[in-house]
């Protein structure tokens, strides 16, 4: 008998930089090791009571709902939109299963198998996995950590430019960089994306958290109707990483005309996650206040406990939750790894995620890793030490 064949994707489909050292890391709680988890944005912040009581009102039957999302969801969503100066109505949002499903059906509507994406690296890198899903090439222009991991000039993005060329993606606030990309660079990267008839898919899932400026939407620029896609979720806003809901808000009602036979395939987005998310708009702003007082704490002390391990690089991240950090080792990787299988402090060490698997060109940010500042502070001084003390014994050892 003939050996079955796996799908050529399985060539171009990485594993995930965030999840592909778990093994590792339960490995390390056999051995009744603590593990200090920076390697994943899961908040400790409590998710809102809002959100909680809602899912106490499950009726006797879940049922079905429309493959858009249910109405009233999407109404309430508009609220929120136009409370932050999104000028939208319900007919301008699907609802997903999850931020990751509303980047899936936008590629898949907005872009053909072989068209390309451009996209400023390193990114989310499940935006690669997404990309081959929907059989579109990214092409990425790299930032640096020296400015910060700001967007780059606008002549990067016109020396990638061919006749395949169909969209630009962009995560502002950026994961995994904490990037915030200022308006007036947005607008020369809007009148480029226009001049050129791209789409623009702006993932905004970290919007509330900005530190040293406030965060520019893509459907805030006027004469970019048809261009402009964002990308939304519930998980971080309200620290809801299980409730899978995300929603895809355009102006564009051709693509989601499109959208809607990709949502109709699958059915229908979660029900009851949908009722707790409705529940969530109501969620008071002192919430996000006091979330993002509790956030710069802990990005502050992050920044300032690594500045001080000798070699290291980081660079201020002014937004989301993340900072990518520069390691004065040559293998990030084997160094994670390490760090999981043969050192602890007093039976305690730390996760982080390697940086390479962000970037899509080979061989970039074998040196980096990425700290999401997610724990209390006590817990993120302890993680860094654990780091700082590692590094040492992890350089002495090469």
């Amino acid at each position: 008998m003939g050996r079955l064949s796996l799908s050529n994707r399985n060539e171009i489909m990485q594993e995930s930089p965030i999840r592909k050292l778990a093994p590792y890391a339960e490995a390390a709680k056999l051995k009744r090791i603590n593990v200090y988890h920076l390697n994943i944005g899961q908040p400790d912040i409590k998710t809102p009571d809002e959100m909680i009581n809602a899912y106490h009102t499950i009726p006797p039957v879940i049922k079905y709902g429309p493959s858009e999302g249910t109405l009233s969801y999407r109404k309430k969503l508009a609220e929120y939109y136009n409370r932050v100066g999104i000028k939208v109505d319900e007919t301008n949002i699907f609802v997903t299963t999850g931020g990751s499903e509303a980047i899936i059906f936008t590629l898949l509507s907005a872009l053909s198998p072989g068209d390309e994406v451009i996209i400023p690296e390193p990114f989310y890198t499940n935006y690669n996995g997404f990309a081959v899903m929907a059989g579109v090439n990214v092409v990425p222009i790299t930032t640096s950590i020296d400015t910060g991991f700001d967007l780059p000039e606008i002549s990067e993005f016109k020396s990638k430019l061919t006749d395949k060329t169909k969209a630009i993606v962009i995560c502002n606030p950026g994961n995994p960089t904490g990037a915030v990309f200022c308006k007036d660079k947005l607008q020369k990267l809007v009148d480029f994306a226009r001049d050129n008839d791209l789409y623009v898919i702006s993932d905004e899932v970290y919007r509330e958290f900005t530190y040293d400026c406030k965060a520019t939407s893509i459907l805030e620029f006027e004469n970019f109707e048809e261009n402009a896609i964002l990308i939304d979720s519930t998980s971080k806003r309200y620290s809801a990483c299980g409730s899978r809901i995300g929603n895809i808000v355009t102006r564009n009602k051709e693509l989601l005309k499109l959208v809607l036979k990709f949502g109709q395939a699958r059915l229908c987005p979660p029900s009851i996650d949908q009722t707790a998310a409705e529940a969530a708009v109501d969620v008071p702003q002192s919430y996000f206040d006091e979330v993002l007082v509790e956030y710069k704490k802990r990005r502050d002390l992050a920044f300032q406990e690594l500045s001080k391990i000798p070699d290291v690089t980081v660079s201020m991240p002014k937004g989301a939750f993340y900072m990518i950090v520069g390691l004065p080792v040559e293998d990030a990787d084997e160094f994670a790894k390490w760090l999981l299988s043969e050192f602890n402090v007093n039976n305690e060490t730390t996760m982080v995620a390697p940086v390479s698997g962000f970037y899509a060109t080979p061989g970039l940010g074998k040196n980096q890793i990425r700290i999401a500042y997610i724990l209390n502070t006590e817990d993120l001084k302890k993680a860094i030490n654990i780091l700082k003390l590692g590094l040492e014994e992890y350089r002495r050892k090469q």
